[in-house]
């Protein structure tokens, strides 16, 4: 059987994960988890409002509860049972999130970094969420200073591999293409 892949990814607010993830998904056939999946699992279970608010709320409380590293367990868990050969894993935020993840053979943990005006740019012309299209650079800035924002720079410094997405479209799929034909040759 082929050795699994599992790419991380991590990066501040609108530095390309995204379209990264997609990228991998639909060229490489790669298996999509987030960990938000579970606690929208559990929102809906609940009869509860995906919000980022509710979000927030319950992450908040299983971590405080059942530990900070929960999440990470579950993820490694269901990514070792996944028959999948190609897994990405979107907007690793925490350290704790990569703690059993770094276990999990074939796992390698990808930083995106790109400016924060660029990234700025991104998130006005994007308008993903309610208001972003009058978000001041100012304003974007104090999000990255949020409770779900706060690692991201420290788990960054830990990344097997980087990528700039500060360029063409072509550009960021060969680097993705150039990380993902290393990773294979490091995995056979």
């Amino acid at each position: 059987m082929e050795n699994k892949i599992v790419i991380g990814l991590t990066g501040q607010i609108a530095c390309g994960k995204g379209v990264i993830k997609k990228y991998l998904m639909e060229s490489y056939g790669a298996s999509d988890y987030r960990f938000s999946t579970i606690l929208r699992d559990l929102l809906k279970r609940l009869h509860l409002e995906s919000t980022r608010e509710n979000l927030i709320n319950i992450s908040t409380i299983l971590r405080q509860n059942f530990g900070d590293d929960l999440l990470a367990n579950a993820m490694a868990e269901d990514i070792k049972n996944d028959e999948a050969t190609f897994m990405v894993i979107d907007g690793i935020r925490r350290l704790a999130d990569i703690k059993f993840l770094k276990d999990v053979p074939g796992f390698k943990l990808v930083r995106i970094v790109a400016n924060e005006k660029l990234r700025h740019e991104r998130v006005v012309s994007r308008n993903e969420n309610s208001g972003d299209d009058q978000k001041t650079f100012a304003d974007f800035l104090q999000d990255q200073q949020q409770e779900t924002e706060i690692q991201i720079p420290e788990v960054m410094t830990t990344a097997d591999y980087e990528i700039v997405n500060e360029s063409s479209m072509d550009d960021l799929k060969k680097e993705i293409d150039n990380i993902v034909a290393d990773i294979k040759k490091h995995n056979a």
